[in-house]
């Protein structure tokens, strides 16, 4: 089992790819591509496996297939179209960093090709059945997460939150365009379910307190959309800042920040909310 910090834009305990039982998990953006190929050495993985496909998590994909042509990447069936053609997400991107912010912060995305992608829905034994996966959304409607067995490592990406160790406070990372805070507990139930051992983040670190760390995942969250909900995008920003500096160092907080964009954060919660209000004001059955 191997965390690999990939030094987001120069900073540790950002992002984290994992490696376990020759898999590699969420190998993380194209920009992080020669720490993560430094890490690995001549190291070959036997799979590549997606929790999603947010360019933090999946945007070096196409470039590793293009070094490895035979390996497999696990993801998501609705994920799977993306990773082949991802000129959406693209031009979904450059709105909100410009095209040569994108490129600055996480570099280019390349197709990976349909051969290499391998379905995924939820329920499935992989990789000669020894990791599990489950559909978890909730923080994207993509979103799945794996049990490795043998060991009760479950790797989570972005569903069990974001966490710098050793710092105790959970909060949930909320960008759009897919944010979904009704099933979001329901897929933490499953997680739970499998009474797994420790929580692989990818942002960041090993959780060994599985239940007290997804009771303050579920708190934060409640309060993220309550302060969301009642403050405009630059008060919220303010609010967040001042309440994570409360909680630890302010480097640290630094460190959650890059983690989990304020910005990003305020404009996933308030998507979801008007998503809520046309449900309730259409009615049953909508």
């Amino acid at each position: 089992m191997r965390a690999i910090d990939l030094c987001f834009r120069g900073r540790r305990r950002v992002i984290s790819a994992w490696l376990a039982d020759g898999v590699l998990f969420d190998p993380g953006p194209e920009s992080c591509l020669d720490t993560l190929l430094t890490a690995l050495g001549q190291e070959v993985p036997r799979a590549i496996a997606l929790t999603h496909i947010h360019f933090d998590h999946a945007g070096g994909v196409g470039a590793l297939i293009r070094r490895w042509p035979d390996v497999p990447v696990y993801v998501h069936e609705r994920g799977a179209p993306h990773m082949a053609s991802p000129e959406r997400l693209v031009a979904s991107a450059e709105q909100v960093f410009g095209a040569q912010g994108l490129r600055d912060r996480w570099g280019t995305m390349s197709p990976v090709p349909k051969d290499n992608l391998r379905i995924l829905k939820g329920r499935e034994k992989i990789l000669d059945e020894t990791f599990r996966v489950e559909y978890t959304p909730g923080h994207a409607s993509h979103h799945v997460a794996y049990l490795h067995e043998l060991t009760g490592d479950a790797f989570v990406g972005d569903v069990a939150g974001v966490r710098i160790e050793p710092e105790q406070l959970a909060i949930a990372p909320t960008p759009p365009p897919d944010i979904d805070l009704d099933v979001w507990p329901r897929s933490l139930e499953k997680i739970v379910a499998w009474r797994p051992r420790t929580l692989r983040l990818s942002h960041f670190g090993t959780v060994q307190d599985v239940q007290p760390h997804l009771e303050c995942l579920t708190a934060s969250m409640r309060l993220q959309a309550q302060q969301a909900a009642r403050l405009d995008p630059e008060a919220f920003a303010a609010w967040y800042r001042a309440y994570l500096r409360s909680q630890m160092d302010p480097q640290v907080a630094d460190v959650y920040l890059e983690a989990s964009p304020v910005e990003h954060m305020w404009r996933g919660l308030e998507r979801w909310r008007r998503r809520q209000a046309r449900r309730t004001t259409a009615g049953p059955g909508v």
